[in-house]
């Protein structure tokens, strides 16, 4: 007896998947920033206060977090550019893409409040 063949990976199926849970990773990254950020800044924390090293990799950070949350809503977005195998290619890289320079920016950006002074 044969089993059905299903194509998890197929161009059509994924894209569905990475536009699906694009939106999901989208709505949680930006959820996880405001999560660290709001009781920073409420805190009375100010990345002026870091000094000049520290305060480069804050700003270098922050912007590979918008730039990987960016890049995940982009994935997330139900817009196809030209054909579906073009599309699956692209989203799935930006999809990569997006979370590595989320999880890098966001750690060098903690690091940099972590080793700067306290609030």
């Amino acid at each position: 007896m044969t089993t059905p063949h299903h194509d998890m990976m197929g161009p059509e199926e994924n894209l569905e998947r990475i536009m699906r849970t694009g939106t999901v990773w989208f709505a949680v990254a930006v959820g996880a920033v405001a999560l660290v950020v709001g009781p920073l800044l409420a805190s009375g924390w100010r990345p002026a206060g870091l000094p000049a090293g520290l305060g480069a990799l804050w700003w270098v950070g922050s912007g590979l977090v918008t730039l990987g949350i960016g890049l995940l809503g982009w994935s997330g977005c139900p817009i196809l550019e030209v054909s579906v195998r073009v599309a699956n290619r692209n989203k799935t890289r930006t999809m990569q893409l997006g979370t590595l320079v989320f999880i890098v920016g966001g750690a060098a950006a903690l690091l940099a409040v972590m080793l700067g002074p306290p609030a």
